[in-house]
């Protein structure tokens, strides 16, 4: 990792009626040459998250610029998939629109939560944002009856690829309930309807984990790679992996790849979370959560050495 940066950017607590806890899958989007705008998932004293931002320089991502004064998605209608709050997935320029796919939230009486994908389309550059549908996208499936969440997707010729973190099981840890999860992905013509779902990172159980989820994936030169973050059974660990698709087309996991460790004290020294990278003028930022998922908030930490190093690596 490079040293020159690595450092918490936005702590949310107590920061407005809205913006109480936890600044949920930060989600880098370059607005314009000077600004990154940070999606993230605000929750209230509730607990419901709400879409909101933070804008910082692209010149030192750790100088805030703005902050969004209300969210730039609310929660859905009572009764729709997405009442209970909403966090992101993935957010992408289209023409002259500003796609939002994220995830939706839901109560019900005999599970801890649903969580089915939904997307939205801002014509403001990015600052509101209004549901494509009521609606899920990404809706129940066999395998994927209680979570689809839909975190990242690219164009790959005429096609659509999206991967998503699906499952329908609980795992009780410490009287507690958590959900059950590993990554899939489906093709889609338009974006928006997906199809032919196949698993393609699973848990491996044989180091008790139960779920993995937030797939990330990007494309250093025409190599794609993944981060995604997994949890054990211990309930204590939170923290990513890498993957990497080879020629054949399939994911290879390798860990060990990814470039940051937990922090030796600090707002990033129990978990590391729900990382996502972007390039900024030949240099890359990988923003994430850190503690409790981000109830500290969220850091950014730059991580051009990493990609450099990966370059070579596909140039030799």
């Amino acid at each position: 990792m490079d040293k020159n940066l690595r450092q918490l950017v936005f702590n949310p607590v107590s920061y407005s009626e809205w913006i109480r806890n936890s600044a949920l899958t930060p989600t880098p989007f370059l607005l314009n040459d000077d600004t990154i705008r940070v999606y993230c998932g605000f929750r209230d004293d509730e607990g419901v998250s709400r879409i909101g931002f933070v804008d910082v320089s692209s010149q030192n991502p750790t100088t805030i610029l703005k902050v969004s004064e209300t969210p730039a998605l609310d929660i859905g209608r009572d009764g729709c998939f997405d009442d209970n709050g909403v966090i992101l997935g993935h957010i992408e320029r289209r023409q002259s629109e500003v796609w939002m796919y994220y995830v939706g939230f839901q109560l019900t009486k005999k599970a801890k939560f649903l969580a089915f994908t939904g997307l939205a389309i801002s014509k403001d550059s990015g600052t509101t944002f209004q549901r494509f549908s009521e609606a899920p996208i990404l809706d129940r499936h066999h395998g994927g009856t209680t979570i689809r969440a839909l975190h990242s997707v690219v164009k790959h010729g005429e096609t659509w690829l999206g991967w998503f973190a699906q499952g329908d099981g609980w795992e009780t840890i410490n009287g507690r309930q958590f959900p059950q999860y590993n990554i899939w992905q489906a093709d889609s013509k338009d974006g928006i309807h997906f199809k032919n779902p196949k698993l393609v990172i699973d848990n491996d159980y044989s180091k008790h984990e139960y779920r993995i989820g937030r797939p990330s994936t990007f494309d250093i030169h025409g190599q794609l790679y993944m981060f995604f973050t997994k949890g054990t059974t211990s309930g204590k660990d939170y923290f990513p992996g890498t993957a990497k698709l080879n020629q054949e087309g399939i994911w290879e996991r390798d860990d060990s790849l990814f470039p940051l460790n937990l922090s030796k004290e600090g707002w990033d020294s129990t978990h590391l979370c729900y990382p996502r990278m972007i390039e900024v003028k030949e240099k890359y930022y990988l923003f994430y959560n850190g503690n409790n998922m981000g109830h500290d908030g969220f850091g950014v930490a730059e991580v051009t050495a990493w990609v450099q190093s990966k370059l070579k690596n596909i140039q030799t």
